[in-house]
């Protein structure tokens, strides 16, 4: 028979002291157990993590479906109640200007503003507009010296502006959207994609790619699961594309790392992206049509700089697909919450391609990345989408009456 030594008083004293021990440590946060691993890792940057960690993971082509089961599990409520109050990028220049509303409609000095576009890139021919602005100001935006024969401002892009202006001139403006925001130095009102400059125009406008085909499919494709299409093969850029879509299913349609056979290809894969039977189609035409098909899009800037946020991005987030971004720093101040993918928040690629290929096995977790739209949540994005070029007009309109136009002090 096996004698179980007698517990003494110390012995016992020393266990209880022990539990009570690790008993403190672990409902004070200092001692944690493991805890069972959600199916897909956080995503970096935010405080989401994919809804559907109670779900195994299941490849899927409807996104409409995957929409539904994304409803019945997780919903609007729940949504916008995890967006409330989630950090942007706490950058250290306010990245968006304030526009909208009548509260500071003092200190205009016309009612009628004229703008004379001298050259452009930038500044499509549909602009062109007489512009009913917010308090009572008028805005005349046109590219005929017959219909602005008097201008206010004449605004100047691909050119360069005038050394002087006297008493009596048109103010001139000048654009620059291009990364480097190099001011000509002869300019009274400049315009960037930044906000610290006199004029914000963001990429995130439609009007200057309105007459595309925007047939968005419903059906995703389950086994090439990246859109990528780049013609400027700028060495970095195609450095880091080449490493990360080495590690995904993709299809390339540009010049750079091509995969599909040659160039303009998108309507031999998908011909119900053709806009006109009668016309040589464009690659333009059938960019956020093709991409659609997509559940993800590459989107890596030239250059990676604060508040950079070019079409790149914005052409995924208009096709339906979720962007995988390299870019801005600050990117999360202009897009909506939970709609991209930042690449620069991932320790490595792999742990990237990994997180990507998660996602698209994972219906909920794939229809989260379009819960902003569904549920109308856009946080900073209504600000972007209020500063973008499509509201440009009025906007310099307005920096022009502030200064009196043409009876502005000479510079």
């Amino acid at each position: 028979m096996l004698l179980v030594p007698p517990i003494n008083t110390v012995t016992i004293k020393i266990m209880l002291a022990t539990f009570t021990f690790f008993f403190l440590l672990f409902f004070t946060g200092f001692l944690q157990f493991p805890s069972v691993s959600p199916s897909l890792p956080p995503f970096h940057g935010t405080t989401f993590t994919p809804s559907s960690n109670q779900t195994s993971s299941q490849p899927f082509t409807d996104l409409l479906s995957s929409f539904r089961k994304w409803d019945s599990l997780v919903g609007c409520d729940q949504f916008r109640e995890k967006t409330n109050g989630v950090s942007l990028n706490h950058s250290k220049v306010v990245s968006l200007q304030e526009f909208g509303g009548d509260s500071d409609c003092g200190g205009f000095k016309l009612n009628h503003v004229s703008v004379l576009v001298k050259g452009w890139t930038w500044v499509p021919d549909n602009l062109d507009n007489l512009y009913s602005c917010r308090c009572g100001l008028s805005c005349l935006w046109t590219k005929s010296n017959v219909l602005a024969d008097k201008p206010d401002a004449l605004l100047f892009e691909t050119s360069t502006p005038p050394i002087q202006r006297r008493v009596g001139e048109p103010l001139r403006a000048y654009m620059d959207l291009e990364a480097g925001r190099k001011r000509s130095g002869r300019e009274d009102i400049y315009i960037s994609y930044h906000a610290e400059d006199d004029v914000q125009s963001t990429y995130a406008g439609a009007l200057f790619h309105n007459g595309r085909n925007y047939h968005i499919s419903n059906t995703k494709n389950s086994d090439i699961l990246v859109y990528w299409s780049s013609s400027r093969c700028l060495s970095q850029r195609n450095e880091l594309a080449e490493k990360l879509l080495g590690l995904l299913p993709h299809h390339s349609f540009g010049k750079c790392l091509n995969n599909v056979g040659g160039l303009d290809m998108a309507l031999s894969f998908y011909p119900e992206c053709e806009k006109d039977a009668n016309a040589t189609p464009k690659w333009w035409d059938h960019l956020h049509c093709a991409m659609s098909h997509y559940k993800f899009v590459l989107a890596i800037e030239n250059t990676f700089t604060e508040s950079y946020v070019t079409e790149k991005l914005y052409y995924a987030l208009d096709s339906g697909a979720v962007p995988i971004y390299f870019g801005a720093p600050n990117v999360m101040d202009f897009v909506p919450p939970h709609s991209i993918i930042d690449g620069r928040k991932f320790k490595s690629l792999q742990e990237l391609a990994s997180y990507v290929k998660a996602v698209a096995n994972d219906p909920v977790a794939y229809a989260e990345y379009h819960a902003w739209r569904r549920c109308g949540v856009m946080s900073n994005y209504a600000k972007t989408r209020a500063v973008s070029l499509d509201t440009l007009p009025c906007r310099l309109c307005e920096a022009v009456s502030r200064k009196g136009g043409r009876n502005a002090k000479a510079s």
